[in-house]
């Protein structure tokens, strides 16, 4: 029997299901096996090397299930982990920074991008070093919004508490000149609402899901492994935490789009 192969998608916790949003929308033939490590999130304020370790421990149980590729949807373990993953398996790997600062390079036109991410995004300096190899030139502003997270993982992402959090964690790269502002974080997109709000209508918010999902959609046409056929795929979700809160949240997020096909959800420890 034919056995559809996946596109394996990590993070640390539900904020890779904003990347799974968008490659269910641009590739509905596409099956996805999803592993959010809710035990352990937020991956922002660990070492690098801790979240190095994680994120190998992931990728070693998704490539149990022979996926075609794999997707790092978590800035922090990219920053941390995306070189080595690459080098240690036989499949493409792809994270999200790259595809965020070409979006931000593609909108921004003064020139002036700000970058909000995890202290450990921020810290690696991932995402200047990606704006600057696009368009030396670009001047990047960057700022660290740790108290985040907590509010998507909590599913409390609508609440007004989320909301004063956004503007407290904003305060200073509010001020700054920018037109454009990477979402550096893929927890951040369920904060869009309150975000937009704050930075106002001239900043251009970048995710880096859409992005993202054309990369897997490139390589996938280019190595001839893109989903044939009218079948409905089966998703299969993992969490290694709570795993009501984590569907909870997931059918929220992805709403219609993950009432229209099969989904298989459990829960893994590692």
């Amino acid at each position: 029997m034919f056995v559809q192969q996946a596109i394996a998608i990590l993070d640390s916790g539900v904020g890779g299901l904003t990347v799974v949003k968008e490659v269910m929308r641009q590739l509905p033939r596409e099956k996805i096996i999803y592993f959010g490590d809710t035990a352990r999130a937020p991956y922002g304020p660990r070492s690098t090397e801790e979240v190095k370790m994680f994120t190998e421990q992931i990728v070693d149980y998704l490539i149990q299930f022979n996926p075609k590729m794999i997707v790092i949807a978590c800035n922090t373990a990219t920053a941390a982990a995306l070189d080595y993953i690459s080098a240690k398996v036989s499949i493409p790997v792809i994270g999200v920074i790259h595809p965020g600062a070409r979006a931000a390079i593609s909108a921004t036109k003064t020139g002036q991008v700000g970058v909000i991410g995890t202290i450990g995004t921020i810290k690696s300096g991932a995402y200047t070093a990606a704006l600057k190899q696009l368009s030396p030139f670009v001047q990047v502003v960057s700022q660290a919004c740790p108290a985040l997270v907590p509010f998507v993982e909590q599913g409390m992402f609508r609440s007004e508490e989320s909301h004063i959090a956004v503007a407290e964690s904003l305060n200073g790269i509010k001020y700054e000149p920018i037109d454009t502002l990477i979402l550096g974080c893929t927890h951040y997109p369920f904060l869009v609402e309150p975000i937009g709000k704050v930075m106002g209508p001239g900043v251009k918010l970048i995710s880096s899901a859409d992005e993202t999902a054309r990369e897997i959609s490139t390589i996938l046409y280019d190595k001839g492994k893109l989903a044939s056929g009218d079948e409905s795929p089966i998703h299969q979700f993992f969490c290694s935490g709570d795993a009501e809160m984590f569907q909870r949240i997931a059918r929220d997020w992805l709403g219609e789009q993950i009432k229209r096909t099969p989904v298989v959800w459990q829960v893994s420890s590692l």
